[in-house]
């Protein structure tokens, strides 16, 4: 074994366990006690915060430092997190999505041959107790994530809501994750305006390796929730909640309505199909709001409001509230 691999043989074992003494070093590395001395002095030299104790009980550790050095993982090592991390970005972990799948894009390309064709083969013979509408597949999701870090075009077949199949030409910017979905936030090149794409619905991903400059775009989370929250549906509600945007954002997640700060008011956007829905899903939030628009909602919940009174007020009649406190 050369010194250069000897270097990073003995990293790798320091970091997979808390310390070592220095006999042990030197049997896994099947040289001579000194020769480890002299490689922890080099890796200090490279900056490695390695402490050592001197004595009976003494030994090597790998310290904290400032930063984190670059991690050598065991073959089975390697599969572990790579799996724990596909099931991550998978599933759209919320708060870990964005970090997993980019730790998930590094690991792909740095796994020899062998762990590649390991790990490809566990995945496929997977499966997750969830509805098929929502699998994602991991190798579609770290090439999209690859394509949006480097500027890389992308080409793929996309199933619209209808089920139409098309082919789409795209230069990628961003994935958002919400609840157990990914979507790509992409300027579509053939459309010449930007497009949000379910990435369940993404097959025959192609990234050839045409680069781009990036576009501006502000808010691509809130292009994401504006179209899942009134897209497809046959009416674009408009309400005004008296109540912080704080309080009603623990309520409304972002798939089901956009929020707006207005003061101490919060304007709430939400597509719908159904008035009678919309009412009962206002009105189970326990807040005071006020519909605004469409008018024909508004009507809604004036007729409502009507009969609900109607019905109510009846039962609470002068002579019943008379026998009532008798």
């Amino acid at each position: 074994m050369d010194s250069a691999a000897r270097l990073l043989r003995l990293l790798g074992l320091l970091q997979r366990r808390s310390a070592w003494s220095g006999a042990e070093l030197a049997e896994r590395l099947e040289v001579e006690a000194r020769t480890v001395r002299r490689d922890v002095e080099r890796l200090r030299y490279l900056g490695y915060q390695i402490e050592g104790t001197s004595g009976a009980g003494g030994g090597y550790h790998l310290g904290g430092g400032t930063e984190v050095p670059p991690l050598l993982f065991e073959d089975d090592e390697a599969m572990a997190v790579a799996v724990v991390l596909g099931a991550s970005a998978g599933a759209a972990v919320p708060g870990i999505e964005r970090s997993a799948l980019t730790a998930l894009a590094k690991l792909d390309r740095l796994l020899p041959p062998r762990l590649r064709s390991q790990l490809a083969a566990l995945r496929s013979a997977t499966v997750a107790l969830v509805s098929p509408t929502e699998m994602v597949s991991t190798e579609t999701l770290i090439q999209l994530a690859q394509a949006c870090d480097n500027g890389l075009r992308a080409t793929f077949t996309y199933r619209t809501h209808q089920g139409q199949l098309g082919e789409r030409r795209v230069e990628p910017h961003r994935l958002v994750a919400t609840d157990r979905r990914w979507y790509l936030v992409a300027y579509d090149l053939e459309r010449e305006d930007w497009r949000t794409f379910r990435v369940d619905r993404i097959t025959s991903l192609h990234v050839p390796g045409h680069t781009f400059v990036p576009r501006h775009l502000a808010d691509p989370a809130r292009m994401v929730a504006e179209g899942i929250s009134t897209a497809h549906y046959s009416h674009r509600a408009v309400v005004s909640v008296k109540a912080s945007i704080e309080d009603v954002a623990k309520l409304i997640a972002p798939h089901v309505g956009v929020l707006e700060r207005e003061g101490d008011l919060t304007r709430l956007e939400l597509g719908m199909d159904d008035f009678d829905w919309l009412a009962s899903y206002l009105i189970g939030l326990g807040l005071e709001f006020e519909v605004i628009e469409p008018r024909e909602m508004r009507a809604q919940m004036a007729m409502l409001g009507k009969r609900l009174l109607a019905t109510h007020a009846a039962r609470d009649a002068p002579g019943e509230r008379q026998a009532a406190a008798t």
